[in-house]
Formats: C-alpha cells, sequence, structure tokens
C-alpha cells in the first residue's frame, strides 16, 4: 500500500498557476504509475492526468490538455501538477492516485482543494 498526501492547492484567480505536490511514502512508489483525479461540488470525480513508473509517458484529459503538466521526481517519492491558465471550471478537490500494475488506481490521497475565481 501507498500513502498519499498532497499539498499546494489553495485560492487563484483566473488565468494564475499552481503546483500541486503528492509525496508518497510506502513500498514501490518508483514502479507505480501515478495519476491526478479532480471532484467539483456535486459531480463524480474524473480523471485529470497520468504518468507511467518512468516518466516518459503522460496521459491528460482534453479539458486540460496544453495547461496541466503532470511531473514525478522518484528520488523524492513525488509526483507534481502543474496547472496554468486556470479557469472558474478547475475549482474541485484535486486527489493523487497510485496505480496497480494492472493499470486501475486503489491508493488515493486526502485531496487538496483548488479554487479558482473569475
Amino acid at each position: 500500500q501507498v500513502e498519499l498526501v498532497e499539498s499546494g492547492g489553495g485560492l487563484v484567480q483566473a488565468g494564475g498557476s499552481l503546483r500541486l505536490s503528492c509525496a508518497a511514502s510506502g513500498r514501490a512508489f518508483s514502479s507505480r504509475d501515478m495519476g491526478w483525479f479532480r471532484q467539483a461540488p456535486g459531480k463524480v470525480r474524473e480523471f485529470v492526468a497520468r504518468i507511467n513508473w518512468s516518466g516518459e509517458r503522460t496521459y491528460y484529459a482534453d479539458s486540460v490538455k496544453g495547461r496541466f503538466t503532470i511531473s514525478r521526481d522518484n528520488a523524492k517519492n513525488t509526483v507534481y501538477l502543474q496547472m496554468n491558465s486556470l479557469k472558474p471550471e478547475d475549482t474541485a478537490v484535486y486527489y493523487c492516485a497510485a496505480a496497480l500494475p494492472s493499470g486501475s488506481f486503489n491508493s488515493w490521497g486526502q485531496g487538496t482543494q483548488v479554487t479558482v475565481s473569475s
């Protein structure tokens, strides 16, 4: 099991930037794909971005492509989400997640709130 702790959320104006961090502890972080998800009030949790274990492959939701960048530092057991050109519709609780070798996500952080004002 991997324990995940997110940080870096906050209040920002539209057009601004934030960088989220997710610190991992536990076994085999560097061998696991990692992802970011978000959940806005009254909506289901949705996929935002994913990065493979080595950092060579990344995947993004269409809604954030070109604005968000996922990255990782395996030496620091940390994954990041750089968010630029933020929009009010990006307002949500953002969750970090670790994937099983099968690809499904089974470990989740507690979430960090991101609020974008117009």
